[in-house]
């Protein structure tokens, strides 16, 4: 892999990430577009690592009152907010992490298609819009219940499909749950945290029992800092946007692609 592709690869990680339009989607298309080769596994440790890094950074403070919540409920304290909220991240990470274990590698060789994956960006799509329209949008983040939490963690279950986005269909749920736009989406990215380190510790486990070779390392630390980096903007994008505006804008993006991708297709350039 080139330094230029790592840097393409490492920007367009850390920007779809955490915007609901599927990473995975990208990472897939990507190469496929522009007939480049597949990134492989340990590159594709360094673009989570790197969007993890970001994660703790921007949320920092969060998780720094959320661990210390945590703490406390060994000691009997369960009653703050920030307690509550703990748990109910931990509750609500069980569903995707259990599908994650069972279904990730097989959702990855079934479904990594082209034409998989644009169907999945339109219909999440459509089901978006359906909750920018019932969504009260009323809820938040001292207001979300168990019963938020545990449908939104349920619906993160569904990211190991290619196409979904793991922040596209959690921020969908937490729209149907009458959260608020930025509610939803810093839920969503709460969620994220304990998803995507255990991805990382999981394959970078896997890269120990296959080794990684002396020409990674440079794609590898670059793809981090890229990732790392877009990943950060991306997220402070994210939190202001939903603030005063509506999804509609990744809606239409997701439609786009998805119709790019069957023209892509159906007239025979890919």
């Amino acid at each position: 892999m080139s330094i230029f592709q790592a840097i393409v690869f490492g920007a367009v990680q850390g920007l779809t990430e955490f915007l609901p339009i599927s990473s995975t989607a990208h990472l897939v298309l990507l190469p496929w577009a522009l007939g480049w080769p597949d990134p492989g596994l340990s590159f594709d440790v360094a673009l989570h690592l790197g969007t993890l890094v970001a994660l703790l950074i921007y949320f920092r403070a969060d998780w720094f009152a959320l661990i210390s919540s945590a703490l406390g409920i060994l000691r009997g304290r369960t009653q703050a907010p920030d307690a509550r909220m703990a748990m109910q991240i931990v509750v609500a990470t069980i569903p995707g992490a259990i599908a994650g274990a069972l279904f990730e590698h097989k959702a990855e060789d079934a479904l990594r298609a082209p034409q998989v994956i644009a169907l999945m960006l339109i219909a999440l799509a459509l089901v978006l819009v359906v909750a920018e329209v019932v969504g009260h949008r009323k809820k938040s983040l001292d207001e979300v219940s168990w019963g938020d939490a545990i449908i939104v963690g349920v619906a993160q279950a569904f990211a190991i499909i290619p196409g979904v986005s793991r922040s596209g269909v959690t921020i969908t749920a937490g729209l149907f749950r009458s959260m608020k736009r930025d509610t939803a989406a810093r839920f969503s990215f709460y969620l994220s945290t304990p998803i995507i380190a255990g991805a990382v510790a999981k394959k970078m486990l896997d890269i120990a029992k296959e080794g990684a070779t002396i020409d990674q390392l440079t794609p590898f630390f670059i793809g981090i800092i890229v990732s790392g980096i877009v990943g950060y903007m991306a997220i402070a994008f994210m939190m202001r946007y939903l603030q005063t505006r509506t999804t509609y804008l990744f809606v239409y993006y997701r439609i786009a692609l998805g119709i790019a991708v069957y023209l892509a297709i159906w007239t025979g350039i890919r």
